[in-house]
């Protein structure tokens, strides 16, 4: 295994020897020999991705790659799969993605059609916008014309308005088989490419979709799935597990529904109850629902399923049915059966599951999700002789993530590799005991004159990560003010090119949110210092957590709150140490890490970097680099 892992990394420039990545290595074979879940925590620097892909593709296995992040994925395909094709012999891979991230050919033949022409010239810029996607689709091959459908093989960005217009999602697609256009779907070929493929990389949206489809062929048959990024799988499955519904998924298909229909009367009432949905959910915004539910929501879901009760009844086959309007009520017909059934769960919530209402005033959602995913997982993923064996892996695995996760009680194995960064030496951990408490008023200011003292110690060059949006623009506001460096923040850019702006100017200062905290690499001189402005606890308002704080009872914060902070803590102080060379400080701008009981569960998810709350010893470093 390491001569494998030598070869496929030969073709990497600076190459360095990392005994942690062979380390994983072996434990990923063993598992899939031994037929055992292998949870593995592979720190900074491992080269986790080749780490477990070396041994699976040299034992001829069948895998599944499933990442979080589009970054992560995007990786996969086009450096790491490549670059062992080219070192350890040729082999077939695959990116699957969700069906509406391809463009639908039956919904283009529609758009093609002369009243569906005449209907977006009317739009303006949309129909501009849908004409060239169009004619993207319409041209397989040509120069400019697409050869997958995949969206992201445009070359400009579609709005999303624009995009919805040529696309179908799982929730309303009747299937190849059923579709007039079906020899042509681009998402059923890429599912023909991905059968065919020894390694297929996938979003862990669309594998948790699939699990909650009971594996409605979304994916091939494999005989190992790796989840990187582990650490969000908890979340996602949650997610896919559950439903959401609000007045504009009803209103879309109210107005889907208007060319299969016998007649429009059926779907304005729905449009109508789906004005009376938004009222009834209004007040809950933010809570979780009650049991029972109160009469004004219970109300608006009955009159919701009685008349989408009569608009399926309309929607029934006619005698004299184009190919446009029956491909138009199958789409319908499919759309109304998950709101139906939706609409019915909502009504009996099962014990083990919460609802709660999000979104905006003028469009909210309620949710629905399992409260614990460990047994859905269980049945659907971990158990069963033709399971295939998980690999679970991240540079930071939460404790206990294998226990929520449902994995067999000893059916799986644990492992830290940890990073080959000589953390003590590159970077040092600081967090300023001198400041007030996050939560007093005094705060905000205060935390505003340290990052600038911070910045000015390290000349620009700095990544500034904050928990919310508002914190974030008013930290610029105060910054730009009083540094000569520029000051970019997340909503300047679209993110690629922000962070390609923020590595290319060294002293430069980029302010972001969450979507910052993981997933950026920005090895180098541009990146020497990391502020995060305070400890990442979830919200204590959030209806899902909270019904998790209730299942556990006692300890709740330290089962729950606490590895969650620990993790996303961990995520962003990540974003400093990318390679042998960089060197920086995390500067935590948070007293509670250094004050608070639970503060040594939170430094102990931490790279082991030296500590310091002296602001001296930390000018002082940065002035060495």
């Amino acid at each position: 295994m390491a001569q494998a892992l030598s070869r496929a990394t030969s073709g990497l420039s600076g190459r360095e020897e990392r005994p942690e990545q062979v380390a994983m290595a072996m434990a990923v074979a063993r598992a899939l020999q031994e037929r055992r879940h292998l949870v593995v925590q592979a720190g900074t620097g491992t080269g986790k991705s080749l780490a477990y892909l070396v041994p699976l593709l040299a034992l001829g296995a069948r895998v599944v790659v499933s990442t979080a992040t589009k970054a992560l994925q995007d990786q996969l395909a086009q450096r790491d799969l490549p670059l062992l094709a080219r070192c350890l012999g040729p082999f077939n891979f695959a990116v699957l993605k969700g069906r509406s991230n391809y463009i639908c050919a039956q919904r283009v033949r529609e758009i093609e059609g002369p009243g569906e022409q005449l209907f977006q010239a009317e739009l303006g810029h949309l129909g501009r916008e849908v004409r060239n996607l169009v004619r993207w689709a319409g041209a397989p091959g040509s120069q400019g014309g697409t050869l997958t459908g995949d969206r992201a093989e445009l070359s400009w960005e579609p709005s999303d308005a624009a995009w919805a217009q040529v696309s179908t999602s799982g929730r309303e697609c009747p299937g190849a088989a059923q579709c007039p256009s079906g020899t042509a779907c681009f998402a059923d070929q890429a599912r023909r490419r991905a059968a065919e493929a020894d390694v297929v990389v996938v979003n862990t949206h669309l594998y948790a979709a699939d699990l909650a489809l009971d594996g409605a062929e979304l994916l091939p048959p494999h005989d190992v799935v790796v989840f990187d990024e582990a650490h969000e799988l908890e979340d996602i499955v949650s997610g896919a597990l559950g439903s959401e519904l609000g007045p504009s998924r009803v209103v879309g298909l109210a107005r889907a529904s208007r060319a299969g229909a016998a007649g429009p009367s059926a779907a304005l009432a729905l449009e109508d109850a789906a004005v009376l949905l938004g009222a009834a959910l209004r007040p809950w915004r933010g809570q979780a629902l009650p049991r029972p539910l109160d009469k004004d929501l219970s109300a608006a879901l009955a009159l919701l399923r009685e008349r989408a009760s009569l608009l399926g009844q309309q929607l029934r086959p006619g005698q004299d049915d184009d190919e446009v309007a029956g491909a138009a009520r199958q789409r319908a017909n499919k759309a109304l059966a998950g709101l139906l059934e939706d609409l019915n769960k909502l009504h009996e919530l099962p014990a083990g599951e919460v609802a709660w209402v999000e979104g905006p005033e003028h469009a909210p959602v309620v949710r629905v999700a399992p409260i614990d995913v460990g047994a859905a997982l269980a049945r659907h993923l971990w158990g069963g002789e033709d399971a295939p064996t998980a690999v679970l892996t991240s540079a930071t695995i939460p404790p206990g993530l294998g226990e929520r996760l449902g994995l067999p009680a000893g059916g799986y194995d644990e492992l830290s590799v940890g990073s080959p960064f000589a953390y003590q030496e590159q970077a040092l951990l600081y967090c300023p005991l001198h400041l007030p408490d996050p939560r007093s008023p005094g705060y905000e200011a205060a935390m505003h004159e340290e990052l600038v003292a911070l910045l000015q110690a390290s000349e620009g060059r700095a990544m500034a990560l904050f928990t919310s949006w508002r914190a974030m623009q008013a930290a610029a506001e105060v910054v730009r003010a009083r540094v000569p460096w520029t000051v970019l923040t997340q909503s300047d850019l679209p993110k690629p090119k922000l962070v390609e702006k923020f590595t290319a100017d060294e002293h430069s200062c980029l302010f972001a949110t969450m979507g910052f905290w993981q997933g950026v690499d920005v090895p180098g001189r541009s990146l020497s210092l990391v502020t995060i402005d305070r400890l990442p606890f979830p919200r204590p308002d959030d209806p899902l957590l909270r019904a998790r704080r209730d299942a556990v009872g006692a300890g709740a914060f330290e089962a729950i709150d606490v590895p969650r902070a620990a993790t996303l803590l961990a995520q962003g102080a990540g974003r400093l140490v990318r390679s042998r060379q960089d060197r920086g400080v995390v500067a935590v701008l948070d007293p509670r890490l250094g004050r608070a009981r639970y503060r040594w569960q939170l430094v102990g998810s931490l790279p082991p970097m030296r500590r310091t709350r002296h602001r001296a010893e930390v000018e002082a470093f940065l002035a060495s680099l």
